[in-house]
């Protein structure tokens, strides 16, 4: 390690001597740990002058990998040390409006109760956030992510249903398959781009878009639930959203065969390092959460 880590500085600083200082070691005890390090690989790693250390095509490439895993190792230790310790400190943390309320909220209160040092700051948003650029520790993504750099951990996934309140079944009647949805009143969500919204299923294995039409569009979803629970007509929501009216029989689900995959929880994590240890404990205690929750 004291090796990797003086060829790490040689490469930085630019000289030996720049990097005997940074780390505090004598000039002899660096050069000696590189050419320890240039023998155990069996090639030149850096090229030096009187003046200046700078690395060979090799050395660059041994530098590119090796830098990514030092710094991997360093936190690992330092989170291991601050296992002796109480996690503190701010937790800054991002998650879509509904869910943050309904979820991250009771987590967090939990969370601090259990460690009082730490402080928590919660930005609820549906729309996405820049993890890195923005500062945050963790956000909460629900949907299938796509090919990215941050590092992200699966804690959960979310049933999406089509409901309708019993007084609409009773004037309608109720659909038998997704095509039969175009003769339904339906409520829609207001798309940010002004597209028409689509309800995704899957049929004989093979996903199916249906375009729904209806007398009633909000771009909320509590007014979206409630709609439907006073008969404005079908709803088409995840379920943890209807949960209540579901049990207290408010409304009923419908089309249940026909549903699409589920969507994916995740909590995303910037790319640098492993996620210090206080962002980890919040996100194993949310996926405890979520393990026992009906979503």
């Amino acid at each position: 390690m004291e090796d990797i880590e003086a060829f790490l500085a040689v490469i930085e600083a630019g000289s030996q001597t720049a990097a005997a200082r940074r780390l505090g070691r004598s000039l002899q005890s660096v050069n000696r740990s590189l050419m320890t390090l240039e023998r155990s690989v069996g090639v030149e790693l850096v090229r030096r002058t009187t003046r200046r250390s700078f690395p060979t095509e090799a050395g660059l490439a041994f530098y590119r990998r090796v830098k990514p895993a030092l710094a991997e190792i360093t936190e690992a230790r330092l989170e291991a040390a601050s296992q002796r310790g109480e996690p503190s400190g701010l937790l800054r943390i991002a998650a879509p409006v509904q869910f943050a309320s309904a979820f991250v909220v009771p987590v967090i209160a939990d969370f601090i109760a259990r460690y009082p040092l730490i402080k928590a700051e919660l930005k609820a948003s549906d729309r996405a956030v820049d993890v890195v650029g923005d500062g945050f520790d963790v956000a909460v993504r629900i949907r299938d992510l796509p090919d990215s750099s941050l590092k992200a951990r699966r804690l959960g996934e979310i049933r999406t249903v089509v409901y309708g309140a019993p007084g609409y079944f009773a004037r309608y009647g109720r659909p038998d398959h997704p095509d039969a949805l175009t003769r339904h009143r339906c409520v829609r969500r207001i798309s940010s781009d002004g597209e028409p919204e689509l309800w995704r299923f899957q049929i004989d294995g093979e996903p199916k878009a249906v375009r729904v039409n209806g007398c009633f569009e909000s771009d909320n979803s509590a007014a979206l639930c409630a709609a439907a629970r006073d008969g404005l007509g079908l709803g088409y929501g995840p379920f943890w959203q209807i949960r209540d009216l579901f049990n207290e029989s408010a409304v009923e689900i419908v089309l249940e065969e026909f549903e699409a995959p589920r969507t994916p929880i995740h909590a995303v994590f910037p790319p640098s390092g492993m996620p210090a240890a206080k962002t980890r404990l919040f996100a194993d205690q949310l996926a405890t959460r979520l393990k026992h929750e009906r979503l």
